[in-house]
């Protein structure tokens, strides 16, 4: 075999390996269609300047255009990406939809590098305006996913929004906020386990009642706490 023909399939094989990369999601909403296209992936890694197309899932429509500087995400078995997948200290998708202001309209998070605590995923939090018909940047959710481990949970459920962080093995802080419509977020209850001796776990609770905080502190011993 000649060498244009080694430097031929070099070119064609390494295509399929590294290189802008584009992506179509359906599942991830009940409203919209996502296209996303990446700078570079390879093998099972995708990062780079990314745009995400959104799209009306009835009419395909074009609604509206996004741009992370590091669209940063891991492909699955099949060669896409995951969406909607929040795991702490795990996958985290490059796409999330949800409610996260709780005002019944869906939401987007995109991710945007990893700037979070430790090195983990931050994400851009995007919220839908009723008045301009199109997503809005969230400052104040955005901050709450680049502050903490990744991006943060949404309890539907209750209306809260959860953010975990840490320091350390033995330090850990559970954070919960409801949304004040017109007025942001409202720090209302904290979990902090510290088990900084090594020996016990001070276990402290912290609950806004009624515009109060209720603290409740009790220590249990390591083993009898992180039972397996």
């Amino acid at each position: 075999m000649n060498s244009s023909v080694i430097l031929i399939i070099f070119i064609v094989l390494g295509s399929f390996c590294s290189g802008q990369q584009h992506f179509e999601i359906k599942d991830g909403s009940l409203l919209y269609n996502a296209e996303i296209t990446v700078q570079d992936c390879d093998a099972d890694k995708c990062s780079g300047n990314g745009t995400i197309v959104l799209k009306d899932k009835r009419t395909f429509r074009t609604l509206q255009e996004f741009t992370s500087d590091d669209l940063y995400f891991y492909l699955g078995k099949d060669q896409q990406p995951s969406v909607n997948v929040i795991q702490l200290y795990d996958e985290q998708s490059p796409l999330i939809f949800k409610d996260f202001n709780f005002d019944g309209f869906e939401d987007i998070a995109i991710r945007n590098g990893n700037e979070s605590s430790y090195g983990g995923p931050s994400y851009d939090v995007y919220v839908y305006n009723t008045t301009r018909k199109q997503f809005v940047i969230s400052e104040e959710l955005t901050d709450l996913a680049r502050e903490n481990l990744g991006m943060f949970q949404t309890d539907l459920k209750r209306k809260r929004l959860i953010t975990f962080s840490k320091s350390g093995c033995c330090w850990h802080l559970t954070t919960e906020y409801r949304v004040l419509p017109g007025k942001g977020l409202d720090k209302v209850f904290e979990l902090e386990e510290d088990a900084m001796n090594g020996e016990s776990v001070k276990v402290t609770r912290r609950e806004k009642i009624k515009n109060k905080w209720i603290i409740k502190t009790k220590r249990y011993p390591i083993k009898e706490y992180y039972k397996e």
